[in-house]
């Protein structure tokens, strides 16, 4: 079953300007890159009631909350929304409790901040917060929005450890189950900046059914019907490894590089489309859109 909820998932280090300068109001139009990119007007925009909808920021992966929750609700506000809240869950016992789900169920939407996604799923993975919002998102207009370690927990499965400069060595990332929002796709975050391609290969060659997405910073992808649309000021990378022809894996020790034949990527930029049932990429601005067949 289509779900009826919709993604937005953000590679992370999000340009919202800082608003702990104190020339922020002076100089605004030198902090809005975001903003004029569209990621968090995006979310306000495609919620269900805009800038009335309810938005919870759940700040469970990072470790400076206090930092981090109010950088957002603030961010949210200057956006005109006008129900934001925060909402640090720390245990299993407060994503059980009645206090938590029903906020939950009051939402429209919830944006999942950085840090480490591991610490995330432990907490929230299987939690009565965790089956309302997954119900939610299934059968209402819900948005999900998860940036750096958020979005990377959004697919049913995700990378949760591996080094860049090694992973494309037999063994040299680790996975785990995400939080099941989307289904065989795995998300890479802070993709371009921190190199992390071989990461993104290594995961596809151990299954090609599965679609890499490597995010880049200040960059997302919104998903609604099974379409992907890029957002945001850089790139995102796709893997798509149904096509690979040949490789090692299964021959090679542990610690050994992989090699892999005819692994085909994408490259998307902002308001490009990726259909996710025929795996087409339509670029927005194509260079040839205009150009008859002959």
């Amino acid at each position: 079953m289509k779900p009826e909820g919709k993604l937005m998932i953000i590679g992370g280090a999000v340009n919202k300007g800082s608003f702990t300068e104190t020339d922020y109001d002076q100089n605004i139009e030198k902090n809005l890159n975001f903003f004029e990119r569209g990621i968090l007007r995006k979310i306000i925009n495609e919620s269900k009631n805009k800038n009335d909808s309810t938005i919870e920021i759940i700040t469970t992966a990072s470790q400076i909350p206090q930092i981090v929750g109010p950088e957002y609700k603030k961010a949210f506000e200057f956006l005109g929304a006008k129900n934001v809240n925060i909402l640090n869950i720390e245990t299993r016992e407060q994503a059980n409790s009645d206090a938590i789900v029903a906020r939950a169920n009051q939402a429209d939407v919830v944006l999942f901040t950085g840090g480490d996604q591991l610490r995330l799923t432990s907490i929230l993975g299987g939690t009565r917060f965790h089956e309302a919002i997954l119900l939610k998102y299934q059968e209402t207009d819900f948005l999900y929005a998860g940036t750096s370690a958020g979005a990377a927990a959004a697919s049913e499965n995700m990378i949760y450890q591996g080094s860049s400069g090694e992973a494309l060595l037999k063994g040299e990332i680790k996975t785990t189950q995400g939080l099941g929002f989307i289904d065989n796709v795995i998300v890479d975050t802070h993709f371009v900046q921190r190199g992390r391609i071989g990461r993104l290969f290594q995961a596809v060659v151990n299954n090609p059914r599965t679609l890499g997405i490597g995010l880049g910073e200040d960059t997302g992808l919104f998903i609604k019907n099974d379409v992907m649309t890029a957002v945001g000021s850089g790139l995102v990378i796709l893997v798509d490894g149904r096509f690979i022809k040949d490789t090692n894996l299964t021959k090679i020790n542990l610690g050994d590089p992989v090699s892999i034949d005819n692994l085909v990527v994408h490259v998307m930029s902002m308001n490009d489309e990726f259909d996710l049932k025929t795996k087409e990429l339509t670029i927005n601005n194509s260079q040839y859109n205009s150009i008859p067949v002959a």
